[in-house]
């Protein structure tokens, strides 16, 4: 009796295997479409590997948006450290990012060489990096601009770009700094002439028309008193984000067991964040005082 019974179980078991395939196969077949084949027309984008992936974003159309929103000339800090804030957000959220760089409407995130994020597909970076800046940017704006309503959601563009070096890297981080150095001495005289010689946009145009760096300090100085290296340096260089062990102090209410009513106490920890710096990338100093970035196994 138990061996008959014993053979019945047996073929159950291996009548209900094959049907457990032949619907398992049935449904890898129906989930297959005949639509599918689209697929083969996306494009492969995968970054090189063993690579700096950078993404660098810009605001889309940012003139005309600083002059509806009443932004200072030439800079306004206020929107200058609301990108900040933006960036350290896309830092925390995505923390394969070593290093970021911004001036102006723009900033740069470098991800680590073996960062393997969305599969190294440069369009997953270049869109979670764009749409979490423009997100905490609106976001945001009100923690800034207090007394300015946002009058409309601004844009970002963006681009991905692969270094294959550490001194590549370097000289693209170089280059925005070196970029933001030129700009800013530019826009100091330019709107220096507008606001305090009264001169046109124009007419401020046509007279640094073939300047120099030299010239433009000359003017700054012998016309309106303006030592350009006494600039705040977040307008001359730019801002650094690079990651630092930062101790916050949070108050808790502790309880003791003999006690009824609890203390409120100060509680200090550590925590890695993104730190804004304000200084020379350029040169090797500051490389050589954070080498963790460009480490291979950071």
């Amino acid at each position: 009796m138990w061996a008959a019974g014993s053979v019945k179980v047996r073929y159950c078991l291996a009548a209900t295997s094959v049907t457990l395939r032949r619907c398992l196969t049935l449904g890898a077949t129906m989930a297959k479409s005949k639509f599918e084949y689209v697929r083969d027309f996306e494009a492969d984008d995968t970054c090189l590997a063993h690579c700096w992936v950078v993404v660098r974003l810009d605001g889309r159309n940012f003139h005309r948006f600083a002059e509806k929103h009443s932004f200072a000339k030439p800079n306004d800090s206020r929107a200058l450290h609301l990108m900040t804030k933006c960036a350290q957000t896309v830092m925390e959220e995505l923390e394969d990012i070593v290093i970021a760089y911004g001036q102006s409407d723009e900033y740069s995130f470098v991800f680590k060489r073996k960062s393997n994020w969305f599969k190294r597909r440069a369009s997953k970076f270049m869109t979670h990096v764009a749409s979490q800046f423009a997100s905490s940017y609106v976001f945001y704006w009100r923690d800034y601009f207090e007394d300015q309503p946002l009058l409309y959601p601004p844009g970002f563009d963006g681009r991905v770009v692969v270094y294959p070096s550490n001194q590549t890297l370097k000289d693209y981080l170089s280059w925005r700094q070196a970029d933001c150095h030129i700009n800013n001495l530019y826009n100091t005289v330019f709107w220096a002439l507008i606001q305090q010689s009264g001169l046109t946009p124009v007419q401020a145009q046509g007279r640094l028309q073939g300047t120099l760096a030299a010239d433009k300090n000359e003017i700054l100085f012998s016309e309106f008193n303006i030592n350009y290296n006494n600039e705040p340096l977040m307008y001359r260089k730019g801002t650094v984000l690079i990651w630092q062990k930062v101790d916050e102090v949070t108050t808790k209410e502790v309880k003791l067991p003999a006690e009824m009513e609890g203390k409120k106490m100060a509680v200090t920890r550590t925590r890695t964040k993104p730190v804004p710096l304000h200084c020379d990338i350029i040169g090797d100093a500051f490389w050589k005082e954070h080498p963790e970035i460009l480490d291979e196994d950071s």
